[in-house]
């Protein structure tokens, strides 16, 4: 499945989703360090992860955390332009996380690649600017407004996601968005309680239909915490179990603050999976042990 980036694009198959790092430029990340991030800081994580194995980098200037106010358009776009046109400069495929008109256009003309709407095409003008500039984006599930809580009553949840989705791939066609450039996440932890989380996934298959890449944004979340019992910054091993969905899925992209580990878990599990080879030969002798102190 072939997924558009303005200029450029990538091939997704089954088996090795892309992997999206995150970077917060926000002080109240519901998982990150709090406290005001610094453009040089932040631009040093991106590289990072990147060499790590990011295909692509997701920045948001506004936490999704419905216990903190809503910032203004203009400080959201002043959080995350001048990171986003750094990283752009540099080659990076860059995605900014944004469901308002006014910072989007401004990453775009920054040289971004992707908008992340989480809202759902809560403003239809989005998918104008994708149109507009060849951009990929990416429509959420959710039945809440940005930076507000709800728990809907679904009949099915699964069912819900799936229409919802076609809903908004219509209309994002219908304002000139190419199919090639469309991405769709199921919206885990998003008008969902834990439980409901875990039947989205345990379901995907039922959203192969929809004919496009799926993001899978896992990292840390809620219905991790429900089932180990840990905290946003302990959830590491159980968002690694959460990847499983996503190799099975025809294309998938996951969005995790852990790059490396993430990396590392693909790689493994395409080994055990028969889908790559190993080295015949013995182990390299420089990764056989740690180096002497």
């Amino acid at each position: 499945m072939r997924l558009a980036l303005r200029d450029d694009g990538v091939d997704l198959a089954q088996g090795a989703p892309l992997v999206m790092g995150i970077v917060n430029a926000t002080p109240d990340s519901f998982s990150d360090r709090q406290g005001p991030k610094d453009a040089g800081e932040l631009a040093e994580q991106a590289f990072a992860l990147s060499e790590q194995g990011a295909h692509i980098i997701d920045v948001g200037g506004e936490s999704g955390r419905t216990d903190t106010e809503p910032v203004s358009e203009d400080e959201e776009a002043a959080r995350i332009v001048p990171l986003v046109r750094r990283l752009a400069d540099a080659g990076l495929a860059v995605s900014v996380d944004t469901w308002r008109a006014g910072p989007a256009a401004a990453a775009l003309d920054a040289g971004a690649a992707m908008l992340n709407d989480v809202s759902g095409l809560a403003e239809p003008a989005l998918a104008d600017l994708c149109a507009r500039s060849g951009a990929a984006l990416v429509i959420t599930h959710t039945r809440a407004r940005p930076k507000t809580k709800a728990f809907p009553d679904y009949d099915d949840v699964v069912a819900d996601v799936a229409a919802l989705l076609g809903e908004r791939i219509a209309t994002a066609i219908e304002a000139g968005v190419a199919q090639e450039a469309l991405v769709l996440d199921p919206g885990i932890d998003l008008a969902k309680t834990p439980t409901e989380s875990v039947e989205v996934l345990r379901r995907l298959p039922e959203l192969y239909g929809l004919e496009r890449p799926l993001l899978l944004a896992i990292s840390r979340k809620d219905f991790v915490g429900a089932a180990t019992g840990r905290g946003p910054a302990e959830r590491g091993s159980g968002t690694l179990a959460a990847l499983e969905p996503a190799l099975a899925a025809p294309a998938a992209i996951v969005r995790v603050h852990d790059v490396a580990a993430t990396v590392d878990f693909i790689a493994v599990r395409r080994a055990l999976l028969g889908l790559d080879g190993l080295d015949t030969g013995a182990l390299a002798e420089g990764l056989r042990r740690e180096p002497a102190s």
